[in-house]
């Protein structure tokens, strides 16, 4: 199968409504929000125009999108979680919203990896909840004396907390393997902090990465795990995922009010469960395809910037480039865009660690990413010639 990537122009790219595509001026190379530039798989764009033919654009079904995600789990992870158990929400950050809504309350405490996804800020905040960060690190993994200094923070007075867990992470790319989860749940546990896991990455893992299910160990009996589909597909305009609790946690789960489900889309869980179920030969084209560009990134940056750190991500198609010896200040993503016409993540947005860092999605051309790392490189140029 042709590789997704190849597969749109930029013309034709330049033709979309989307954020990614709008938000900056046509000589912008945007390499910034999590959205590829591929077309939609086969089976996807089947299942849409079977659901328009039949005027099948009603209220969402969920059994169907949950038995392709376990069959698809099952398939790819060796894990067959319960159909059952799961609940259908708009997004992945809208059911990690409902679910600390149920498990913790207006004041207490949720602890996050930083650097981590700028969102997993915002939702925590906007619901009331305060921060607690425990970085990832200097390795960029999960610090164990880190998370046990704030899961004790994070409960000190005995109220309920809470731990925000982003696997395989954002932006990062690290895959935790199944020993730092297993140890990470049973710290979790000892401190009475209850787990949510978003694991919207978890098809995007490259070899020999191999995810592992949090609700598939011991400790995940008391946790929640919000996936969808819609990252690996790029299908995030048509939104829906799947909350999931572990064996001790269906009745935290079956708290969430009925109306939660109702922002999900119909169409959105048709096509994502199409995916899931026969897009596997599509999902490998890509993951095949991304990593020719994720090492493509580390050859260009070699010779164009060769002092920008930068560790090949074991998952995503995000790279986290530490920019801090170009001495651009706090937020390189502004000079590259601003000097370079070239659209990053800027690091600062990721909390704690992000500071003189960006984020690049690289999930695109060889050619785009090519013109881009030299319009950063004649960006930094400029800089030290002014």
């Amino acid at each position: 199968m042709e590789n997704p990537l190849l597969t749109a122009t930029e013309t034709d790219l330049r033709r979309r409504r989307s954020l990614k595509w709008r938000l900056y001026g046509d000589d912008v190379l945007p390499l910034w929000v999590a959205e590829m530039d591929v077309l939609p798989p086969e089976p996807v764009a089947r299942a849409l125009s079977r659901a328009m033919a039949l005027g099948d654009t009603g209220y969402p079904w969920a059994r169907d999108y949950a038995e392709a995600l376990a069959a698809f789990a099952e398939r790819h992870w060796g894990w067959s979680p319960d159909p059952g158990r799961a609940r259908l929400v708009p997004n992945v950050m809208l059911g990690v919203s409902e679910v600390l809504k149920v498990v913790t309350g207006p004041g207490d405490a949720v602890v996050l990896n930083p650097p981590v996804y700028p969102p997993f800020f915002a939702f925590v905040r906007n619901l009331g909840r305060r921060v607690v960060e425990a970085p990832l690190g200097a390795d960029g993994r999960l610090d164990l004396e880190a998370l046990d200094a704030a899961f004790g923070e994070a409960r000190r007075g005995g109220r309920p907390a809470a731990y925000l867990l982003c696997s395989p992470h954002n932006p990062t790319g690290v895959v935790h393997t199944r020993a730092e989860l297993m140890a990470t749940g049973e710290l979790a546990a000892h401190h009475g902090v209850r787990v949510v896991v978003d694991e919207i990455h978890a098809p995007l893992v490259h070899e020999p990465g191999t995810f592992t299910p949090f609700l598939s160990l011991p400790v995940g009996s008391a946790a929640f795990s919000l996936m969808s589909a819609s990252k690996a597909f790029n299908l995030a305009g048509l939104p829906s995922a799947l909350a999931t609790a572990g064996a001790d946690a269906q009745h935290d789960l079956a708290a969430m009010p009925e109306e939660v489900a109702f922002g999900a889309s119909h169409v959105g869980s048709l096509a994502l469960a199409a995916a899931l179920r026969d897009g596997d030969p599509w999902l490998a084209a890509l993951l095949s395809g991304l990593d020719e560009n994720r090492r493509l990134v580390a050859d260009l940056l070699a010779e164009h910037l060769p002092e920008v750190g930068y560790h090949v991500p074991e998952a995503t198609y995000l790279a986290w480039l530490d920019c801090r010896a170009l001495g651009l200040g706090p937020d390189p993503a502004a000079v590259f865009r601003e000097r370079g016409r070239v659209a990053l993540s800027p690091g600062p947005g990721f909390g704690t660690g992000g500071a003189g860092h960006a984020r690049l999605n690289f999930a695109t051309s060889p050619e785009i990413l090519r013109e881009a790392v030299e319009r950063m490189a004649r960006a930094v140029r400029r800089g030290s010639q002014a």
